[in-house]
């Protein structure tokens, strides 16, 4: 039985995907590849066949690219806090993170 491997993030998933595909492994076999290790979540099979195209068509990086728009305020510091809050009274409402974290929407 493998090890199954939380939260990864998003670059690995589509690094995974390219080394398969440039290996000829088919998309609906990446995706069963990526949930056997990642978990039922990790990414739909639409997604796999979308990224598989655009590494076909010569696209090499994994990384999100960068998009206008207002930036996000949302860091692992702030995540880390809003767990925390969150973990340290199960009956926080959206109210209170509100109050809590007005940078927040």
């Amino acid at each position: 039985m493998f090890k199954t491997i939380a939260d990864p993030a998003d670059c690995e998933v589509r690094s995974v995907i390219r080394f398969l595909n440039a290996k000829k492994v088919k998309p609906a076999e990446i995706h069963r590849q990526l949930v056997e290790i990642y978990g039922e979540n990790v990414m739909t099979d639409g997604m796999i066949t979308k990224w598989v195209r655009q590494f076909n068509d010569g696209r090499t990086n994994v990384h999100d690219e960068v998009r206008s728009g207002i930036p996000s305020v949302v860091n692992d510091s702030l995540v880390a806090k809003v767990n925390e809050k969150i973990r340290g009274n199960r009956r926080f409402t959206i109210r209170m993170l509100f109050d809590e974290f007005p940078q927040i929407s």
